[in-house]
């Protein structure tokens, strides 16, 4: 049995742990020894990313706020000067208490109503207008520039300028107005004239623009236009004889 006996080597009885072993170290680290002869963990430093620099920029400049100051100081300007206007207005309104004046056709003569040889209608009327001023403090000044007219449907018989003249208060001026005009297509016109001749009724329209200055007491305001739209309605259209009005309505307004 001596014989079967073999010598082996002795083996460590603690299983599971290797004869050697190395020891952990974190990542990248380094054991350093210290003065006093301890081993001492050394990280090493960490590399630094540097971002570039962004460049400042200036602060942007302040047009917008100028702007935004310079609108509403005008828009304020504005308000304030539309107020003032409203307030004197008030008061001259108050004051003076304007009224339009009024105007009313008297009577309408017609001088010539012809055909020319080219067949054109030739017109001439004598119109008497009234023209009142019913205001107390308020004068007219009549400019340069007015006209009166008479149509028929969408034709101009014949026009012709007011005079040029100054009315006082409560002041009414009689005027005899000479009427001329030239239309074309006259035959047919005069035919259409003699038909509604016949059953009395012949309506004509007066368009009046007349250009005014207002006086209030010393102060002579801007021009402004009157205009005037007179539907009248004749009997007839004889020449040389004092045509019979049987109604006449009238509208003005100013223009300024």
């Amino acid at each position: 049995m001596a014989d079967h006996q073999r010598i082996h080597p002795m083996v460590s009885i603690e299983m599971g742990k290797p004869a050697y072993s190395r020891p952990l170290m974190p990542h990248q680290a380094a054991l350093l020894r210290s003065d006093k002869g301890n081993l001492v963990q050394h990280q090493p430093p960490l590399r630094q990313h540097t971002v570039p620099a962004i460049p400042s920029q200036p602060p942007p400049k302040r047009r917008n706020s100028c702007w935004c100051r310079c609108v509403c100081w005008t828009i304020s300007l504005l308000i304030l000067l539309l107020i003032i206007i409203a307030a004197i207005a008030g008061i001259l309104f108050l004051v003076f208490k304007p009224k339009l004046p009024d105007y009313s056709v008297n009577n309408l003569r017609i001088s010539e109503l012809r055909l020319n040889l080219d067949l054109s209608l030739y017109a001439r009327f004598n119109v008497k207008i009234t023209a009142e001023n019913p205001n107390e403090k308020i004068g007219i000044y009549y400019e340069k520039g007015s006209q009166i007219s008479v149509w028929y449907k969408s034709t101009n018989l014949c026009h012709g300028p007011l005079p040029k003249f100054y009315q006082g208060h409560q002041n009414k001026t009689v005027m005899d107005v000479a009427l001329t005009g030239q239309s074309q297509y006259g035959r047919t016109l005069m035919t259409a004239l003699q038909e509604e001749q016949q059953t009395g009724r012949i309506p004509l329209d007066l368009k009046i623009n007349v250009p005014v200055r207002i006086k209030l007491g010393a102060l002579k305001l801007p021009k402004v236009r009157v205009l005037g739209d007179c539907m009248v309605v004749v009997d007839s259209l004889s020449t040389d004889n004092v045509i019979s009005i049987k109604s006449s309505t009238c509208k003005f307004r100013l223009k300024l």
